[in-house]
């Protein structure tokens, strides 16, 4: 005999494996680099448009659980240049691995971009990948009021935003589209270094 514990227990498995299902079919249509809405999530999923958002309120919510899990960290993404001492060469690979990225799951990314600048409140579920790499590629040179102003300079280049004002509204082609935005990104680290990076890490 089926008791009530027995069909509490089915239902929470069940409710597991739709909201697995959900998930896993997201991660597969961002890894496309497709459009992601949330109408083919659930035809990936084999479930209603209406169950999806049962389990996820917006599509924002959803590409925030799914999208997080697809990057490398930050020391495993930088460990090319780990042993570089060299803060420029540090954050242009920093900027051309974020944007490469960028370009590999493009379709998840402008719909996470239009649903925080629509309702913005949804903007702390953003992940913020950006940061992770620009923290990790300066970390060798402290952690002072300098290059505190440098990260949040360098926040505004190494980013989703600067990649798709160089396609879109710029007309450059994906590889001088990156290299443009790298080569900012240099700029402005070489000159906050300017003067110093003689004498060592920064530390001020």
């Amino acid at each position: 005999m089926t008791t009530a514990s027995g069909i509490a227990d089915g239902r929470a498995n069940q409710k597991t494996r739709t909201r697995r299902a959900i998930v896993d079919a997201c991660r597969e249509l961002v890894r496309t680099g497709s459009d992601v809405t949330m109408p083919e999530v659930a035809r990936r999923a084999l479930v209603s448009e209406a169950t999806a958002y049962r389990y996820f309120p917006d599509l924002t919510s959803l590409l925030a659980e799914t999208i997080d899990n697809l990057w490398p960290s930050p020391a495993e993404a930088l460990a090319p240049v780990a042993s570089s001492a060299d803060p420029v060469e540090r954050v242009r690979f920093a900027c051309e691995f974020l944007l490469r990225g960028v370009l590999s799951y493009q379709g998840a990314v402008r719909a996470m971009i239009s649903g925080t600048i629509t309702r913005p409140g949804l903007a702390p579920v953003r992940p913020g990948i950006r940061f992770g790499l620009i923290d990790h590629a300066l970390a060798p040179f402290g952690d002072g009021a300098g290059l505190a102003q440098l990260k949040r300079d360098l926040a505004v280049t190494v980013s989703a935003e600067a990649l798709f004002t160089l396609t879109d509204l710029c007309g450059l082609g994906p590889e001088e589209a990156i290299a443009s935005a790298a080569r900012t990104a240099a700029t402005l680290t070489a000159a906050a270094f300017s003067g110093v990076r003689e004498t060592g890490p920064v530390r001020d």
